[in-house]
């Protein structure tokens, strides 16, 4: 089901772990970011978008995970794009001759049969100095930064900031442990998104509930707060995504947040 968040976008959210697909109505089509993550719910956006006499004209990955460079052939046979480093990456993994078997172990066996891999990962590189989505459409800007994943990118669209896998009311921040500083390159992406703050009235998580007016900020607050327990090798024990805080059926969240805590406060990479 798609549900307006502001004048000219959209969402439609999946069930197992609420990814939200934003959809930004142009002149001739919409653009996609993010679609996902079952073939049925797939299929449902794209019946939902022909209701509406709404075509797919662009999609957009905001980084290369799994969850996030999905497609489906009823979706369209149109430019699906990401930065030049998520590009880099997806061709990188679609160069090996197993690639299907290394995705397919990343997909949560409760939907691994129901998650189409035929289009997985087919972006096409924007330029590197790209600071918009060429398109019939409104402006979107784009936000690159190092946090979280390679070539990891928001979009800013009429007040909206589409913030890929930040800002989430569900999970904490992942980091990036595969790069030098993943504490600094995390501070850095928040950085760069608060510099938008005030162009935008609502943002949209990746995963979890939008977040609108002064949550906003409070959520890039929680973030870096959380974050910055890291840096300092602490628990962070008032954040409501972990602990016995977190929401019912996300309890698992806490896994997430002690495995990156042991290899962050054990490893050679915790500082920045």
């Amino acid at each position: 089901m798609l549900t307006q968040v502001a004048e000219g976008v959209l969402i439609h959210q999946s069930e197992l772990l609420q990814n939200n697909t934003a959809v930004v109505q142009g002149n001739d089509g919409v653009l996609l970011v993010d679609p996902g993550i079952t073939g049925d719910e797939m299929r449902c956006l794209a019946n939902d978008l022909r209701e509406l006499g709404q075509p797919v004209v662009a999609g957009f990955s905001t980084h290369p995970d799994w969850d996030h460079v999905l497609w489906h052939a009823e979706l369209g046979d149109v430019p699906r794009y990401g930065t030049a480093r998520c590009a880099a990456f997806m061709q990188d993994l679609l160069s090996k001759a197993d690639w299907k078997a290394r995705a397919a172990e990343g997909l949560p066996p409760e939907i691994a049969d129901e998650t189409p891999l035929d289009l997985f990962g087919r972006i096409t590189a924007l330029p590197a100095e790209a600071a918009e989505i060429a398109w019939d459409g409104p402006r979107v800007r784009i936000i690159e930064h190092p946090a979280h994943a390679p070539g990891h990118a928001a979009l800013v669209v009429d007040g909206v900031l589409v913030a890929g896998d930040m800002l989430s009311d569900l999970f904490v921040p992942m980091l990036d442990l595969g790069t030098a500083n993943p504490i600094e390159d995390y501070l850095v992406g928040l950085r760069l998104l608060e510099a938008v703050v005030d162009d935008v009235d609502v943002v949209i998580p990746g995963h979890g509930s939008v977040g609108r007016g002064a949550e906003v900020r409070a959520r890039i607050n929680l973030d870096r707060a959380y974050v910055h327990a890291l840096r300092d090798a602490q628990v962070p024990d008032d954040d409501p995504r972990i602990g016995p805080a977190a929401k019912p059926g996300w309890e698992w969240v806490s896994d997430i947040h002690e495995g990156q805590f042991q290899r962050l406060t054990h490893g050679d990479n915790s500082n920045g």
